[in-house]
């Protein structure tokens, strides 16, 4: 198993202020080997390091916690 980073990109639904960044941050700063998390509120786009790879239905349950939608 390798220790290097993992990065993921993907796009977030529904966000339309700063409230909406954060709260979808905080949900994906608590995954497990989450180290950095950037949110565009504009595009919607967030990418996020991780120490161990994260799959899709882990990173859609974050947003989702936080009350946003991953797009599909």
């Amino acid at each position: 198993m390798s220790d290097a980073p993992s990065t993921h990109q993907f796009t977030v639904e529904g966000m339309t202020c700063d409230h909406c960044v954060a709260a979808v941050r905080q949900e994906l700063e608590q995954l497990d080997g989450v180290s950095d998390v950037r949110v565009d509120l504009d595009s919607g786009a967030v990418q996020l390091r991780s120490s161990r790879p994260l799959d899709g239905a882990e990173l859609a349950a974050a947003v989702d916690e936080a009350g946003y939608q991953v797009a599909s």
